[in-house]
């Protein structure tokens, strides 16, 4: 069965006046139709930089994508031009930004910015668009949506800002959603209901869904496979039980390791991990996360690690992939 998005190899620039960023260098993954993936790391790690090229959002100059393929219900994204891709962006691929009150536009209402959206990739009437937009809001548990359409960005609290960027994300029927840190400036609370409530309306209309964010802590119960990178690659990948209860990268166990987690006793204390993410534009030889990494030989500056299976389906970047096994974590 043809997967939903396939990127192989995806490399992506940025020319600076300090060198060539290497923000996104050699990712390869895939989303099936209707699945939920998160992709996890620290700031900096190449995560947007990777979903915003997928889209082809990135500037240029400063960035550029150099190299790879990004095929989309089989079409490579990365060959169309301008007019065809604009028909992929909000239509069949569709985007939650991390921060709404930039996103949306201030001067224009809500129903405005619903409706046209609709009108233009939808070809449907005002009327039409309208019902729509207001079916929309409900949906996503807004209050009085005939009122609230009529209203701007400024009225609404920040966790229905980013509802509303939910409804604007489905209003085109996407086949993909892609959530770039999408409860980033909310409390712990709302976070909750926004990622409930993506989780339940992708699942009901049968979306593929990808994540973006920095807490592997978010994303525990809501995604089915997991993709964690660092210094602009793709270091451990598989399911979420996989990733959770048997992580084979000491990058992934270090990020666990920092997160709060209600199996374990109180007086247990968080780890968390020294040192700094890398200069991408002073890659140190071999192994990026080397310099913070407790389990580190000397090889690991030698070569970069490839990505290899190290269970069914999981795979890791670590050339002490093998001997990461519950003892040794449990001593981290």
């Amino acid at each position: 069965m043809p997967k939903l998005l396939e990127v192989e190899d995806l490399r992506t620039q940025f020319y600076t006046t300090e060198g060539v960023v290497k923000a996104v260098d050699g990712i390869t993954y895939s989303v099936d139709e209707g699945e939920t993936v998160a992709i996890v790391g620290e700031s900096g790690c190449g995560k947007s930089v990777g979903a915003m090229s997928v889209l082809r959002l990135i500037p240029n100059p400063p960035g550029q994508i150099v190299g790879g393929q990004i095929r989309f219900q089989g079409r490579d994204l990365l060959t169309l031009d301008d007019a065809e891709i604009r028909k992929v962006r909000g239509h069949k691929i569709a985007m939650v930004f991390q921060e709404p009150m930039t996103s949306l536009n201030p001067v224009l209402s809500i129903g405005t910015q619903l409706t046209e959206t609709m009108m233009h990739h939808l070809g449907t009437t005002q009327q039409e668009a309208d019902r729509r937009a207001v079916e929309l809001l409900g949906m996503v548990g807004i209050g009085e949506p005939e009122r609230r359409l009529k209203q701007y960005p400024h009225h609404f609290s920040g966790g229905m800002r980013q509802r509303v960027m939910i409804a604007l994300a489905l209003s085109c029927e996407p086949r993909l959603i892609i959530a770039d840190e999408p409860t980033t400036a909310l409390d712990v609370t709302i976070q909750a209901q926004i990622l409930e409530l993506m989780r339940d309306l992708t699942k009901r209309m049968g979306v593929a869904l990808i994540i973006i964010t920095h807490n592997l802590g978010v994303v525990a119960r809501y995604a089915e496979r997991v993709i964690v990178m660092y210094a602009g690659k793709i270091v451990e990948t598989g399911t979420s039980e996989q990733i959770y209860h048997n992580p084979r990268h000491p990058y992934t166990i270090g990020l666990l390791n920092s997160v709060p987690r209600m199996d374990l006793h109180r007086g247990k204390r968080l780890v968390p991990i020294e040192g700094q993410p890398p200069d991408l534009t002073r890659l140190p030889p071999g192994c990026a996360y080397r310099p913070r990494c407790r389990w580190a030989i000397a090889d690991c500056d030698r070569a970069v690690p490839p990505l290899a299976e190290v269970a069914d389906g999981q795979l890791s970047a670590c050339l002490r992939r093998a001997e990461l096994d519950a003892s040794m974590r449990d001593a981290s």
